[in-house]
């Protein structure tokens, strides 16, 4: 017998002009930048946003003689933390590597890393669909410098060499661009509800390498991968996989080889491009780093590090599934904060929770209001009451939208609900007898009487013009329910 196909089980199919089917494999490397306070071998500050170049570097970055790196635990505890948000197998002995090729922009000329012996073994992360891409490892290592080009000339800035990484390699189990997309975005997800990065991916806490090849159906073997190196939007992935998997099949079908290389994406022009051939990993040289000696973790740090760990997205899909729409809850769970707000809703009320979830989801990520999102979110209290005068109909849903608007005012957030609902005068009338009298009063205009008329005659839509008159003679505080109820009484 030959060997199975590596298409055979796969659906993610790809089809060209000539009519061949083509399987996508891809394979993501994740450099997720750890947010401790200081780097991995040197005691300078670790969080350089909007500091100048060059100004969060010791002697142990530039690589100077004698300079020994020592080893940030905290850092180690950050990588437990990141294996364990993986679902990954935690190794209690690691050891550190080091990798011989020429950075330009790490002035020792190698990098410390962890080859051999990661700290973080296999697991895997599960995509909102269910999908789940298996994790090969995850290893801790130093970043490089930050080079920026100009017209002939390069800077170089070192406020990033050191910083502490856990890079996060896949299995090559995705095999569609939406697929990578969705993999980045929950890895994305979960660093930062793991509180192990800042997420920050403008400023690169999280890059994305991505490896692609394409192989045609019914092939025993991968194609030849070409890996897309510094991606920084899920967006940006998902475009640079679809452009290099329509690349290399243009390339196979035209009787041309797939390089193995690296590539560059450009989101302007919509293209990869050539970088520099890829190397082996017999080309870095590794060799046991001499200088830092293994990392040994006993049982207790990791359940240690496993009890500060707060509800993941798994956690939250599971609370609110079948609650909250699915679109709905997908949006809010890049929101911890939003979401951990969420849950201290639904312990006191479900189906507050759906309204809430609304209100975060249709008002406050509006694009008009989304500056208003901040650490400061409003109290449990807060919503619960909102939650409880909608439901009363002592709001009416714009009403409640203004109210929960008001809670992100600086000058209101303090208020109670009850308070900000009557200062903005969106409190409804909901008192019978007195909606009855306001009733009363506007049927005994003339100007109301064809409407009436009309109505009594069959024409339904009317209604609504004479519900609009009360709530003008009731300065809009009327219950537009309760007002239709007695309208209807009345004019049978």
């Amino acid at each position: 017998m030959g060997q199975p196909s590596i298409v055979s089980q796969m659906s993610e199919k790809v089809n060209s002009r000539s009519g061949k089917s083509y399987l996508p494999t891809i394979g993501i490397e994740c450099h997720v930048q750890l947010s401790t306070k200081t780097k991995l071998f040197s005691e300078v500050d670790n969080d350089a946003r909007g500091k100048s170049p060059n100004s969060c570097v010791s002697p142990v970055d530039y690589g100077l003689p004698g300079m020994l790196p020592r080893l940030n635990k905290e850092a180690a505890y950050y990588a437990v933390r990141a294996g364990l948000a993986l679902n990954a197998k935690i190794n209690l002995e690691s050891r550190f590597d080091r990798k011989h090729y020429f950075y330009p922009d790490l002035p020792k000329g190698y990098q410390i890393t962890q080859m051999f012996h990661p700290i973080i073994g296999e697991g895997f992360v599960e995509l909102p669909d269910g999908t789940k891409i298996r994790i090969e490892h995850a290893h801790l290592e130093e970043d490089a410098g930050k080079l920026s080009h100009e017209n002939g000339y390069s800077l170089v800035d070192l406020n990033r060499a050191g910083t502490p990484l856990v890079e996060i390699v896949s299995q090559p189990d995705i095999h569609s661009a939406e697929h990578a997309r969705d993999y980045c975005k929950e890895l994305w997800r979960l660093m930062t509800y793991a509180e192990v990065t800042f997420g920050d991916l403008y400023n690169g806490n999280m890059r994305f390498d991505v490896n692609i090849s394409v192989a045609e159906e019914g092939a025993t073997e991968l194609g030849t991968r070409a890996e897309v190196k510094n991606l920084n939007s899920f967006r940006s992935v998902e475009r640079a996989a679809k452009y290099e998997i329509e690349r290399q099949i243009k390339l196979i079908e035209n009787g041309e080889a797939v390089k193995q290389e690296t590539r560059g994406w450009s989101d302007a022009s919509g293209e990869t491009t050539a970088q520099r051939s890829k190397e082996m990993a017999q080309d870095y040289r590794y060799m046991p780093e001499p200088d830092v000696p293994p990392v040994r973790l006993s049982k207790e740090v990791v359940e240690v590090e496993r009890a500060k760990l707060p509800k993941m997205p798994a956690d939250y899909r599971e609370l609110f599934g079948g609650l909250i729409a699915t679109d709905t809850l997908e949006v809010l769970l890049d929101y911890p904060l939003l979401m951990q707000k969420l849950a201290e809703v639904a312990d006191n009320s479900g189906t507050g929770a759906v309204k809430i979830a609304n209100l975060f989801s249709s008002v406050l990520l509006a694009e008009e209001n989304a500056s208003l999102l901040n650490d400061e979110l409003p109290s449990r209290e807060q919503l619960l009451k909102l939650v409880e005068m909608l439901e009363e109909n002592q709001l009416s849903s714009t009403g409640g939208k203004e109210v929960f608007l008001k809670f992100f005012d600086p000058e209101m957030h303090y208020k109670n609900t009850e308070t900000i609902a009557k200062e903005l005068g969106v409190v409804q009338e909901n008192d019978l007898a007195a909606l009855e009298a306001i009733v009363d009063s506007m049927l005994a205009k003339p100007e109301t009487k064809k409407a009436q008329d009309d109505y009594r005659a069959g024409q339904e839509k009317v209604l609504g013009f004479l519900v609009g008159q009360v709530m003008k003679e009731s300065r809009g505080k009327a219950n537009p329910s309760s007002v239709q109820e007695i309208l209807r009484k009345k004019l049978q």
